[in-house]
């Protein structure tokens, strides 16, 4: 089936990767015949909450990485930023860049950077914030808060992951049924 669009990005901290980045990620595979993913220095992410907390460059890469093969996305490229822009007001050959609702201000400014570079602007591909069972929005910052986990799930003591025992044998209940990474 052809995709929408030839060249996608999509770009982000992608820590403690979580159910809305992998929606995202999703969307970006299923617009996109190849996509572009700007995965941000470890310089950048200095001023962001618990930043001590987030995982260096090398695990998110990995992580990302275990994502698409377990996913089987093949035609991809991440590529390492230093800026908000990251390259996407260079590379002439993007079409689109995929955004959540929350970020969407960063696509107008990715834009603005383009036409200023002479480059003709991204469409912009938005989806909807993954909600968590306790109300807000799926982030990274609340995971590294630890008040959910990457499902969503709320954290507490006392309160993680029930497990039924069934002859003899440990299950998970919590619902992770894909296996998904």
């Amino acid at each position: 089936m052809r995709k929408k669009y030839r060249k996608v990005v999509v770009g982000g901290t992608f820590d403690r990767l979580h159910l809305g980045h992998k929606a995202l990620l999703r969307k970006a595979f299923e617009v996109g015949e190849y996509v572009y993913i700007g995965l941000t220095s470890d310089e950048m992410i200095r001023s962001k909450p618990y930043a001590e907390k987030i995982l260096p460059y090398e695990l998110r890469l990995r992580d990302l990485i275990k994502f698409f093969e377990v996913n089987g996305y093949s035609n991809y490229r991440v590529i390492k930023i230093h800026t908000s822009i990251g390259f996407a007001d260079r590379m002439k050959s993007l079409e689109a860049i995929v955004v959540s609702e929350e970020t969407y201000k960063g696509a107008l400014v990715v834009n603005r950077a383009r036409e200023e570079n002479g480059l003709k602007p991204l469409d912009i591909v938005t989806i909807g914030l993954v909600k968590s069972s306790i109300g807000a929005k799926i982030s990274s910052s609340l995971i590294r808060a630890g008040l959910i986990d990457p499902f969503g799930r709320p954290l507490s003591s006392g309160n993680e992951t029930p497990r039924k025992t069934f002859k003899g044998k440990e299950r998970n209940t919590s619902g992770d049924t894909h296996g998904e990474a």
